[in-house]
């Protein structure tokens, strides 16, 4: 062997190091057009379509792998996104709706279910797939860059970003999008907090608890986890939280309590030593009895805790607890006070935080109105209110629908990530909103393909909406724009609306309270429909763009301000609205009347007929048999409305100011479709 060989060996390789692009040692800072903070499923998504779009960014991940929050949470590794593999349908974008963990891509076998076909995944799967989605589509993530410092400076070129990584290295860039997600434990100070176990450290060992009293601080699906996992085990499990808890299948919101996390509702409504209360949390104490109360009673175990209020203690201002006499308990106060006896543990949790401390003054975002602060406050379009160019994504960016979408989770943010690209490559690179030209026979068809497969609206409800913008006889459909933005429209899509007015197509649910399991929950016929309760489409006509002053006096729980014309699609026990009579006719009366057209679709023989006799056939015959693409007799309405395909553009108008139970320009739509020609010119 040659004596020289581990020597050049040896240079090869410190010549390898010196040279590689991960080295945290540089005379200046890295400069890119985007720096997404975070490798999570919100990054990877907006990593996705930077590099489709052939954009300049970098990921820039603290941790050795992508979606590591999911490496430790949920603690009992069980995902409550649902994976339903088996849907009966080929369609990718229906099958969408049901599949709540992948990320969108051009890819159609990209998806969780190459890693795991169970309807709730463990969460050991999802970073595997988000690695899987990261490698398979060559997106550029930088590992192990702690990001501790988010600062924004000024320069003749604008504002822009500063990232310090922990080696004091620097990434510059002109648009930061924050996807660092929530990873931060929520905290609530009372008197005692320091006595209480935390839901990031406890043991997951359901062995641990056994025989014991445990109080959970909480009411969410971690506490509920948690309490489910070890309710076999403990002798007693009690719950305490602020407000009563809240059923994701009452709210329609899948952060509230999920069926699967549930089991402690049935032992508590069936009186099996577990329960719920409610007592505002800064309001309580935790505590441990003085020795001489201990010596006294005889009773008391070393380590059990008590909960009384803060009313009761002599000295509310101390953070330590463990100091109280026997008059101190609610006990003495209230014999019968529900928390009386004595707990071997207290938990808290109580959920995440955004990590506001990486960001100085000049960057830092303004926390939410909502989400008790927890949240960084934005605008509609994801953009900090006092940070220009500072976008923030995934579940951080759930202050926009708080409690009343899905944006804090992948099946609901995936799609407002998209909404953030369209924005960006439209204000810094002049790329309109993505839209499609349709004529305007072809209107209908196009709404209820949306209706019936696409995924954005559907999750997003009353987030994400399409647009029609009508423009004569053709008209652009621009999807999944954000709602709340309607009166930016023009500038953040790029598209202009023309005095032809524009429909805005969003998903939603009804208003009214009612009993979700009870008789009379739903409603199915179509003079109804405005009465619908469950998730149902939903078209509002404007003859110009709402403006701000309208859309913040929107009337309570209504997404978009009162609109000239509105018509509710009847909800559907199969979520397909597409029978003849329920469905399609009561749209078409309604398009008809925004756009002014006969929008009746015609068999090939009627179209030459009336070409024959009349002087201005109807609009369906003139884009369609006139240009020999007349409907076969054979074909169905269902087919109709998909074969409709996409046309060059231009728009039209109308207003209405109708009794919303039922509508005059519904009042012919009961009759039955025809394929005869009855023409009224």
């Amino acid at each position: 062997m040659d004596s020289n060989l581990p020597r050049l060996i040896l240079f090869i390789l410190i010549g390898c190091v010196q040279c590689s692009p991960d080295d945290g040692h540089h005379d200046g800072p890295r400069r890119y057009d985007y720096c997404v903070l975070g490798a999570g499923p919100a990054g990877l998504q907006m990593g996705y379509f930077l590099s489709k779009a052939k954009r300049d960014y970098v990921i820039l991940e603290r941790n050795s792998g992508p979606g590591s929050f999911f490496n430790k949470y949920p603690r009992h590794r069980k995902l409550i996104s649902i994976n339903k593999i088996y849907t009966g349908s080929q369609n990718r974008e229906f099958n969408m709706r049901h599949d709540w963990n992948s990320l969108l891509s051009d890819r159609p076998d990209l998806l969780l279910k190459r890693v795991s076909r169970e309807f709730f995944p463990p969460a050991d799967t999802f970073p595997v797939y988000l690695s899987m989605f990261e490698k398979e589509l060559g997106l550029r993530v930088r590992y192990g860059v702690d990001v501790g410092r988010i600062r924004a400076v000024r320069s003749p070129e604008g504002r822009s970003y500063i990232l310090t990584d922990q080696h004091a290295s620097d990434y510059k860039c002109r648009v930061l999008l924050v996807a660092s997600g929530l990873w931060v434990p929520q905290r609530v100070e009372f008197v005692g907090s320091d006595l209480v176990e935390e839901y990031e450290s406890i043991s997951t060992d359901p062995e641990d608890y056994k025989d014991q009293a445990v109080l959970i601080l909480g009411k969410g699906n971690s506490a509920f986890e948690t309490a489910q996992n070890i309710s076999g085990r403990a002798k007693l499990v009690h719950m305490l939280s602020s407000n009563p808890v809240r059923l994701a299948w009452q709210t329609h919101y899948v952060g509230d309590l999920r069926a699967l996390n549930n089991e402690l509702l049935d032992t508590y409504q069936l009186k099996s030593l577990d329960g719920l209360a409610e007592i505002p949390l800064d309001k309580i104490a935790i505590t441990q009895l003085k020795e001489q109360g201990r010596r006294r009673s005889g009773a008391k175990k070393k380590g059990q805790f008590y909960v009384t209020l803060k009313k009761y203690l002599q000295h509310q201002d101390e953070k330590n607890g463990s100091d109280v006499t026997g008059e101190e308990t609610p006990g003495y106060h209230i014999d019968n006070f529900s928390m009386r006896k004595p707990y071997d543990r207290v938990i808290s949790c109580l959920g995440f935080r955004f990590n506001f401390s990486i960001f100085d003054s000049s960057a830092r975002p303004m926390n939410s109105d909502n989400a008790k602060g927890r949240l960084p406050r934005l605008t509609a379009w994801y953009e900090g209110e006092n940070t220009p160019g500072l976008f923030v994504l995934g579940t951080a960016a759930h202050s926009r629908d708080y409690r009343s979408s899905a944006g804090g989770f992948v099946h609901g943010f995936r799609y407002t990530v998209r909404s953030v690209h369209r924005v960006l490559e439209q204000r810094y690179h002049s790329n309109p909103w993505q839209s499609t030209k349709l004529s305007t026979a072809h209107l209908q068809s196009w709404v209820l393909k949306r209706i019936n497969e696409a995924s954005g609206p559907y999750q997003m409800f009353e987030v994400l909406g399409d647009v029609i913008l009508l423009r004569g006889s053709h008209c652009e459909y621009v999807e999944e724009f954000t709602l709340q933005a309607l009166p930016q429209f023009s500038s953040l899509s790029g598209h202009e609306v023309s005095n032809h007015g524009l429909i805005v197509l969003v998903m939603q649910y009804g208003k009214k309270k009612v009993d979700n399991l009870g008789r009379g929950r739903a409603y199915t016929e179509w003079t109804r429909a405005w009465k619908s309760n469950f998730l149902h489409p939903v078209l509002y006509y404007y003859d110009q763009l709402p403006t701000e002053e309208e859309m913040k006096l929107r009337p309570s729980g209504w997404p978009l301000p009162r609109p000239k014309a509105i018509h509710h699609v009847v909800e559907d026990f199969l979520t397909e609205w597409g029978t003849p009579i329920s469905h399609i006719q009561p749209l078409r009366r309604f398009l008809e009347h925004c756009v002014q057209t006969d929008l009746r679709a015609f068999y090939a023989e009627s179209c030459f007929r009336a070409a024959l006799t009349h002087r201005k056939p109807p609009l369906f015959c003139q884009h369609g048999y006139l240009k020999r693409q007349g409907v076969a007799p054979n074909s169905q309405p269902w087919q109709r409305d998909h074969d409709a395909g996409p046309m060059p553009t231009e728009r039209d108008a109308g207003t209405s100011g109708a009794d919303p139970a039922f509508p005059n320009y519904l009042a012919q739509a009961g009759a039955s479709i025809s394929s005869g020609l009855k023409l009224d010119f």
